[in-house]
């Protein structure tokens, strides 16, 4: 059984369920993942790389297992794709940036190993933005391909939006989940910081660098990554749930329609049971955006010295400017920036004793016009700073037709909080 072209393809947990009672092989899951690319990556280039022989090989393997070796791995047969920061020692890796055209990593990142080890195929490997970067891909949004899908997790975005896979991987070091998610339309997930392990992904801004998730539904969010977190993320759909409304100092960036995706978020959750109150951050957050920038600026030129030093030329004019930014900051400035992200920290932190989670935009509005720019991160980077679990939901439609999303942001270590609110919200989007 395949599902038919232009159909969405199922959810993850769809796609398991099938593959657990034989309605669907791996193989034939695979084959339908690849065919669907095939029909739709040369409109909207979201694949670096593909695994075509490798992962059709890997689906026969799994196909032929044992009952009882199947049932031990929780992604079997599922075809997923990996943002291309992520090393793969089967695939070139190549950071979005000529500079690695040829390069092949010798191991996968833990990520990778951890998912291919629980079962998961790997069909290839998503374009993102030079380095994860601001520098974008030639990826295109699947609702209007003559606008961007965000970044840096472009590829990503666009293959779980598009139907080509249910789940990707991404990263998160200002915006990258979240923001093409709400261009796109789907779920993404960035966990609290350090829930993941970053080894073998190319670092940005390591004090910032969070692995996240990118599907169609909350609950398949939730379990990928608990998979790799080696957690339960138990979702409570009911119940009672404190809700915060965050415009954050950011406020006069959201067009009018984001603030009314923000307003439907509330308005749902506050029908579906939810108490809503508006939510004021502590001043300690005023700034954060601006500290998130200058962090991630200071560490990645300390991380791509060497780049810099031997082939700066291949560097992308904005990314060069970013490093240059962040090699005029001295180390005096790097640590009083730390404290003032401790600060906001601790003092967000008694924000949670009010709300269970909050709710805030997720970008100023729809995908912009045009491939020149991944949008702005505003909205995010003050969270992926303060290291809080966010995930993105799709509520609503902006003037041009395109999706608008909501970030649910809740407190650190306690992902499960905010994944059981943004399925709240996911549920009642799709009930009203």
């Amino acid at each position: 059984m395949r599902w038919p072209m232009g159909t969405p393809p199922p959810t993850a947990e769809e796609l398991l369920r099938s593959l657990r009672v034989g309605e669907l092989s791996c193989v034939e899951a695979t084959e339908s993942c690849l065919a669907a690319i095939e029909a739709l990556d040369g409109t909207l280039h979201a694949w670096e790389e593909l695994a075509a022989d490798a992962s059709l090989a890997r689906a026969a393997e799994l196909d032929g297992l044992a009952e009882a070796h199947a049932a031990r791995l929780p992604l079997r047969g599922l075809p997923i794709g990996i943002k291309d920061a992520f090393d793969t020692e089967d695939l070139p890796t190549r950071y979005g940036s000529p500079l690695y055209r040829n390069h092949r990593p010798t191991a996968d990142a833990v990520a990778v190993a951890l998912l291919r080890r629980a079962g998961a195929i790997v069909i290839g490997k998503a374009k993102t933005a030079e380095f994860a970067c601001m520098h974008p891909a030639d990826t295109r949004n699947p609702i209007d391909p003559r606008r961007t899908p965000g970044g840096s997790s472009s590829g990503s975005a666009a293959a779980v939006a598009a139907g080509m896979v249910s789940v990707a991987t991404g990263t998160q070091t200002a915006g990258s989940i979240v923001r093409p998610a709400s261009y796109c339309g789907v779920v993404g997930y960035k966990p609290t910081f350090g829930t993941l392990p970053t080894a073998g992904v190319k670092p940005l801004s390591p004090s910032l660098d969070t692995i996240g998730v990118l599907t169609r539904r909350v609950d398949d969010a939730a379990f990928f990554v608990g998979i790799l977190a080696r957690r339960d993320f138990v979702i409570e759909k009911a119940g009672s749930l404190r809700v915060g409304v965050c415009s954050t100092p950011y406020w006069d960036a959201a067009t009018p329609a984001s603030r009314q995706a923000l307003s439907d978020a509330a308005r749902l959750l506050e029908a579906a049971g939810a108490t809503v109150a508006d939510a004021v951050l502590p001043q300690a957050c005023d700034n954060l955006a601006d500290v998130q920038s200058a962090i991630m600026s200071y560490e990645a030129s300390l991380a791509y010295v060497p780049e810099y030093q031997t082939r700066r030329n291949d560097l992308s004019e904005p990314f060069r400017d970013i490093l240059a930014a962040g090699a005029a900051l001295g180390g005096a400035r790097y640590v009083a920036l730390q404290s003032q992200a401790e600060q906001g920290r601790h003092a967000l932190a008694a924000l949670f004793d009010r709300f269970d989670v909050l709710l805030a935009p997720s970008a100023p509005g729809e995908a912009p016009a045009g491939l020149a720019s991944t949008g702005d991160p505003i909205f995010s980077r003050m969270w992926t700073l303060l290291g809080n679990p966010c995930v993105n939901v799709p509520v609503s439609t902006g003037p041009a037709g395109l999706p608008l999303g909501v970030t649910v942001i809740g407190p650190r270590w306690r992902d499960e909080v905010a994944l059981s609110a943004a399925a709240r919200l996911e549920q009642a989007v799709g009930t009203r």
